[in-house]
């Protein structure tokens, strides 16, 4: 139960700091989606995978 409890924990975590990024990232327009894939990422790798989202949707788009 308490493993459960972490994981729940993460995944709010990473939905509430890719929302205060995209926030900020309105005015530069490098908006991130919010979407089980970003959430997950961002959930499993940390904090550093949201510099690599960053990162791909200069480089990508």
């Amino acid at each position: 139960m308490k493993r459960i409890w972490q994981i729940v924990k993460r995944i709010i975590i990473s939905a509430f700091v890719l929302y205060g990024y995209n926030l900020i990232a309105t005015r530069f327009n490098l908006v991130i989606p919010i979407n089980y894939i970003t959430i997950g990422a961002v959930s499993v790798l940390g904090f550093p995978m949201l510099f690599v989202l960053v990162l791909l949707k200069v480089l990508v788009f």
